[in-house]
């Protein structure tokens, strides 16, 4: 488990981070954005260690950062977001050193092998890290953070320089540790974060604005009306006029042409707590005009995370729970 209770940083007068306060739970994913400047890597580096706070705590499985650190860093496998590797070695042997240097009580061979295994580079333990690919290597830097089997793990952009197909896997992979683990994972890639985290903390500005499950933040930010965002193919003054005279609708906005020579997309307001989807499509399927697509319009995490970072919601949210 991590704790952080009123944690300060102070550059000066500058405070880089200002009192903040969250938890991520055992067996949980916590999703930590911000904005570059917002106070998000000067929380991670206090977390890890790598620099003392000005104030507040940061407990890690019960032990604090600040007065035993030695102890605190044997709880944690960490990947920054440039991997601590060394060229001049091959993967095995940079893990046989990492191993040393962890002081890890776990089968040395079946250990590594397993890492290996889990993060997809056996093929790879005989060649020089510097041969890598970009993608490989950020591999072998995940394979690091994972020696010693530690109970908290914090991922620093963990799938930076990977193919789809590779983030795919890690993700799959960040999924499986979190089950077993508390992880925290930082990422410019908002829908990896919406795909693989459990609850989201969003930092701007050295404040937390933002702590709790993507779905949450999406219902608290939208606006209290529900909409639902169609494409249909057909007459677009008869397609409106129909999905004007639904109950409880509000408003319509039609767009432009998507699909020549005349599929558009409909953005349907109705009122609060109304389910519209059922009485639109039957009308418009009793016209015979073809529903390409229906989905409701929630907040998408990159939305939620635009919203909060510009500030226009911020004094809205203070009473909420974000």
């Amino acid at each position: 488990m991590i704790e952080v209770k009123n944690l300060t940083k102070n550059y000066g007068n500058n405070k880089a981070v200002d009192n903040i306060s969250f938890t991520a739970e055992k067996g949980s994913i916590l999703g930590f954005l911000g904005p570059n400047g917002a106070g998000k890597s000067t929380t991670m580096n206090i977390l890890t260690g790598y620099i003392s706070s000005s104030g507040g705590r940061a407990m890690l499985d019960g032990v604090d950062v600040l007065e035993n650190p030695i102890a605190a860093k044997r709880k944690i496998g960490y990947l920054p977001e440039h991997p601590p590797v060394y060229g001049d070695m091959t993967v095995e042997e940079y893990l046989r050193f990492v191993y040393a240097l962890k002081k890890a009580k776990l089968p040395r061979n079946s250990h590594l092998n397993e890492i290996c295994e889990l993060v997809k580079i056996t093929d790879m333990r005989r060649r020089l890290i510097r041969n890598l690919s970009k993608g490989y290597k950020q591999r072998v830097g995940l394979a690091q953070a994972l020696v010693g089997n530690p109970p908290i793990l914090i991922l620093d952009e963990p799938t930076v320089g990977l193919d789809p197909k590779q983030i795919i896997e890690i993700r799959s992979l960040v999924k499986k540790l979190g089950k077993n683990h508390t992880v925290i994972l930082s990422s410019h890639i908002l829908p990896e974060v919406q795909a693989v985290c459990d609850k989201i903390v969003i930092i701007n500005k050295g404040k937390i604005v933002a702590d709790d499950t993507a779905g949450s933040l999406s219902e608290h930010l939208g606006s209290s009306s529900t909409k639902v965002v169609l494409r249909v193919e057909g007459k677009a003054t008869e397609i409106e006029k129909l999905l004007s005279g639904v109950k409880d609708v509000v408003k319509v906005f039609t767009g432009a042409v998507i699909e020549p020579p005349d599929v558009r997309e409909y953005h349907v307001e109705s009122k609060p707590d109304t389910d519209i989807r059922r009485e639109v499509f039957r009308r418009l399927a009793n016209r015979n005009y073809p529903v390409l697509m229906m989905r409701s319009n929630e907040l998408s995490l990159e939305e939620i995370f635009l919203r909060l970072t510009a500030g226009d919601v911020i004094d809205e949210l203070k009473g909420g729970k974000a």
